[in-house]
């Protein structure tokens, strides 16, 4: 058991130090602080996100997922994805809403605690992108639920959800929840 006391005590901190040389992760962090200025004032420290698929071909839910790896890393800025709808702030709906996941989407959006804010992210779940009008499809976000705001893009960048987040928190801060 000393043993392994003596090989923690002895191994190295390897920490890598964030490159702000990079102008894009220099930018990334300049906009991330922001976010997290707004988010203690408006959420009281911590932003909890739940994304659902309303139907989409995954190319928007690749990009929520870039949001938490090393480069992005949103939950040093106070944001994190939650499992369920009702430890949810915001909901982040992806895809065009599928006629088979229209009630899932309204159940979700029923068992989120008020108040609501509800986000579309993509084409797809703005209007019905590419799939707008075919038969499986309720076309957009906003047909099932009320929608508060939109992230344009086929599918939006990481960075773009980042800058569309701070606007959004932007508008928040100057009208009361």
């Amino acid at each position: 058991m000393i043993d392994l006391f003596l090989k923690i005590i002895r191994t190295p901190k390897n920490l890598i130090p964030v490159n702000t040389d990079d102008p894009e992760q220099a930018e990334i962090i300049a906009v991330g602080e922001k976010i997290q200025d707004k988010v203690k004032r408006l959420f009281r420290g911590s932003l909890s996100i739940r994304q659902i698929d309303a139907g989409s071909d995954n190319a928007c839910e690749q990009e929520l997922v870039a949001l938490s790896n090393a480069f992005y890393d949103v939950e040093r800025f106070g944001i994190h994805f939650v499992a369920s709808p009702k430890h949810a702030d915001m909901l982040m709906v992806t895809g065009p809403v599928t006629r088979n996941m229209a009630k899932a989407l309204r159940r979700a959006y029923e068992a989120t605690p008020d108040p609501k804010i509800v986000v579309a992210v993509g084409d797809d779940a703005i209007n019905g992108g590419i799939y707008r009008g075919a038969y499986a499809v309720l076309d957009g976000v906003d047909t099932v639920v009320p929608v508060h705001y939109q992230i344009p893009g086929d599918p939006p960048s990481p960075k773009t959800i980042l800058y569309h987040l701070l606007k959004i928190f932007n508008t928040l801060d100057r009208k009361p929840l």
